[in-house]
């Protein structure tokens, strides 16, 4: 069993714990996977054309060859098209998908169903493999975050950090703990490649650590908030986007001593 130093709100390493059963859980790529996707298609935002889009016109088909001038008898009444138009419009192709400002052949639909579905037994053991994975320092840094060789994961404080009131107090005690590259690291950001720049979109931001609270009431959900990458959750709102959210390997994960127990107690029976 793996035993994990425990830091009080000075940084300082004041115990030793084992690790509760749930991390020794084996990495479950295909499981994590399906359960991203998943999670993902449900929080997808559906969409699609307007169902009369290029059919507000009066083209219609020409319909017998002696019904009408000479140009159906070329053929042109086997498309729709405007028959009493003004001027050079008489005899324009509409409505057909292959003619100009006509409707799409198979647009997109708004009642499409996006949803995938993903057992219940499946996802929960998608949410302990990733908890477990978050122990594994190789899939931690695999995915891009920056933690020193002598940090033993995952970092576990006391309970007494949900007191925590300020930000820079948090920012401090990320640091004494050996994070600062890490949170150097999340600070920049990219430019997106594409249209996403024109859409709300314009930069993509790094993900760093993830704080995991057992009290509703702990003071990290503000004084947490406005540090870039930085996320603190409560352990029964754990999802795989919070532990995994590209859908592979690990996030760095910082749990509190009830925080564990409590996710032993959950998942316990899955183990």
């Amino acid at each position: 069993m793996k035993k994990v130093p425990v830091y009080d709100v000075g940084g300082n390493k004041i115990k030793e714990i084992t690790l509760p059963d749930i991390f020794n859980y084996p990495y479950r790529y295909d499981l994590i996977k399906r359960a991203f996707l998943a999670f993902m298609s449900h929080i997808r935002q559906p969409y699609g054309a307007d169902p009369m889009a290029g059919k507000r016109t009066s083209a219609s088909y020409g319909g017998r060859r002696r019904a009408y001038g000479s140009w159906i008898n070329r053929g042109l009444h086997r498309t729709k098209r405007i028959r009493w138009g003004s001027g050079h419009m008489t005899g324009v192709a509409r409505f057909v998908p292959q003619a100009v400002k006509g409707r799409k052949a198979h647009p997109p639909k708004a009642e499409r169903i996006w949803e995938e579905k993903i057992n219940i037994k499946e996802r929960i053991k998608a949410i302990i493999s990733a908890i477990a994975t978050t122990a594994k320092e190789e899939f931690v840094r695999m995915r891009g975050h920056r933690v020193s060789k002598n940090m033993i994961l995952p970092i576990v404080f006391t309970s007494e950090i949900d007191n925590i009131a300020k930000t820079k107090d948090v920012l401090s005690l990320l640091e004494k703990i050996g994070l600062s590259y890490e949170l150097e690291r999340v600070k920049k950001r990219t430019v997106r490649a594409g249209k996403g720049k024109m859409r709300g979109r314009r930069y993509k931001k790094k993900v760093g650590p993830l704080i995991v609270t057992a009290n509703l009431n702990s003071k990290l959900f503000k004084s947490a908030s406005n540090i870039p990458g930085v996320d603190v959750v409560y352990y029964d709102h754990l999802n795989i986007k919070h532990l995994s959210p590209s859908g592979q390997y690990a996030r760095l994960a910082i749990f509190t001593e009830d925080a564990l127990k409590k996710l032993d107690e959950k998942y316990k029976e899955y183990v």
